[in-house]
C-alpha cells in the first residue's frame, strides 16, 4: 500500500512541514504564522472540500479529457501518476533544499566558504528552496482539485540531521553522506548523450561526503570546510540538471494540455536552477581537504572551463542529424522516474530511510513510468 493522502479525509500531515518551513521575508523578519491568516493547511483543506474552487483554475471545460478514465473536471489516471511522482520528488528535493538554506542563513565558516564560490550563494539556495516549496505544495493542491490523491511522506520523516544543524528536527534526506556524481559536467560540455550510450568521467571524486557542516564548525580547518562547501557546489547542479531530464521525460507521457503543461512549465525552472548553479560551480578554489577529497583549478583544464557554461551541441534523436544543444537525457530508460530514484539512491541521499520508504517510493516511479499518451 502506498502512503497517499485521501482528499475526502484530509490529513494534515502532508502540509505541517511546509507551513512552518519557508517564507523568505518570515525568516529575515523573524515574523511568524500571522493569526486569522490563509495558512497552507487551511488552502489544502479548503481545495479538498471545494471551497474557493472557481478562483484557482480556469473553467471546468479546460480541467482535463472527459472519457472513461477521467471524471469530469479530472485528469487521467497516467497523468495524476506522473503529477504524484513529481510532487513526491518536490517533496525529498524541498527537504534537503531546507538543510542547506539554514546552514547558509547562519554566519559562520560555512556560509563563508559558500560566498568565496559565490557572493550571492546565501540567497540563491534560500530562493531555490522557495522554488522547491512552491512546486511540491502546487502539484498536491493541484491533484486534490482534480480529485485526486495528494502525496504524504510524513511519516518517513525520520532521519537525523547533522548534529549542529541550526534547526533539530526529523529529516527525509541525508546531507551528511552524498557520493556527487560530477560527471555531468563534462556531458554538458560534450557532443556525447547518454541516450546514444556515451558515458563520461568525474571531474571530482566525491564518496562519502558531507555537504553540509556534521560537527563544530570551528573544529574544522579553512580547506576541509572548503571541501565541505565545495561538495554542496557540485551537488547543487547534480540535483538539477537530473530534474531537468526528469520532466523532460515524463512531459512526453502527459495526456492532457494540462498536465504537459504543468510539467513543461516547473521543468523550465528546473533548467533556470541548473544553470544558475553550473555557473556557480565554475567559482569553486582549487583546494585539498587533507583527508583524500581534492578538488581541482577548474581554468586549467581546456576540458573543464567554468566559462563553458551553455550545453554543448550533442547527439540528438538520430546520430546521422545535425548537433543540438539539449537537456539530456530524456529516455525514460535514463530520465524517467524509476531512473530519477535509482539514482538518487546511489548518491546516498536517502541512507538511513526504511525499506517501506523505498516501496512507497519505487511504486510511485512506476506508475509514472507507466502512463503514456492515449491513442485516439
Amino acid at each position: 500500500m502506498i502512503t497517499l493522502t485521501n482528499h475526502d479525509s484530509k490529513s494534515e500531515k502532508g502540509t505541517s512541514h511546509a507551513e512552518r518551513g519557508f517564507s523568505a521575508a518570515a525568516e529575515q523578519k523573524g515574523a511568524g504564522p500571522q493569526k486569522g491568516g490563509f495558512g497552507r493547511r487551511a488552502f489544502m483543506r479548503n481545495l479538498a472540500l471545494g471551497a474557493g474552487g472557481s478562483a484557482l483554475l480556469p473553467a471546468r471545460a479546460a480541467l482535463g479529457a472527459h472519457d472513461g478514465q477521467t471524471g469530469k473536471g479530472s485528469i487521467s489516471k497516467g497523468d495524476a501518476a506522473i503529477l504524484r511522482f513529481l510532487a513526491a520528488a518536490e517533496i525529498l528535493e524541498t527537504d534537503f533544499w531546507q538543510q542547506y538554506t539554514e546552514f547558509a542563513n547562519v554566519e559562520g565558516p560555512y556560509r563563508e566558504a559558500l560566498e568565496v564560490i559565490e557572493d550571492e550563494n546565501p540567497e540563491y539556495i534560500e530562493q531555490n528552496t522557495n522554488d522547491e516549496f512552491s512546486h511540491q505544495e502546487f502539484l498536491n493542491a493541484f491533484l486534490v482539485k482534480m480529485r485526486r490523491d495528494p502525496v504524504d511522506l510524513e511519516r518517513f520523516r525520520t532521519l537525523p540531521g547533522s548534529p549542529v544543524a541550526p534547526v533539530q528536527a526529523p529529516r527525509l534526506t541525508n546531507l551528511m553522506h552524498l557520493n556527487v556524481d560530477t560527471s555531468w559536467y563534462l556531458k554538458y560540455r560534450s557532443s556525447g548523450n547518454p541516450d546514444f550510450g556515451d558515458t563520461f568521467e568525474q571531474v571530482v571524486e566525491i564518496a562519502d561526503r558531507p555537504a553540509i557542516p556534521v560537527k563544530d564548525q570551528a573544529l574544522y580547518t579553512e580547506a576541509q570546510i572548503q571541501a565541505i562547501a565545495n561538495t554542496a557546489a557540485f551537488h547543487f547542479p547534480m540535483i538539477e540538471q537530473g530534474g531537468a531530464s526528469l520532466y523532460d521525460a515524463l512531459s512526453l507521457k502527459c495526456n492532457s494540455l494540462l498536465a504537459l503543461r504543468i510539467v513543461t512549465s516547473i521543468g523550465g525552472t528546473e533548467v533556470a536552477h541548473f544553470e544558475i548553479w553550473h555557473d556557480v560551480v565554475g567559482h569553486i578554489p582549487a583546494v585539498n581537504s587533507g583527508d583524500g577529497l581534492v578538488f581541482p583549478d577548474l581554468e586549467a583544464n581546456e576540458e573543464t572551463d567554468p566559462a563553458l557554461v551553455m550545453p554543448a551541441p550533442c547527439k540528438f534523436i538520430s546520430a546521422d542529424l545535425p548537433l543540438c544543444s539539449v537537456i539530456r537525457p530524456t529516455s525514460t530508460a535514463l530520465a524517467g522516474a524509476t531512473a530519477a530514484v535509482k539514482f538518487l539512491t546511489n548518491t546516498g541521499l536517502f541512507l538511513g530511510q526504511s525499506q517501506e520508504f523505498f516501496d512507497v517510493l519505487f511504486h510511485l516511479a512506476k506508475e509514472a513510468d507507466k502512463a503514456g499518451r492515449e491513442q485516439e
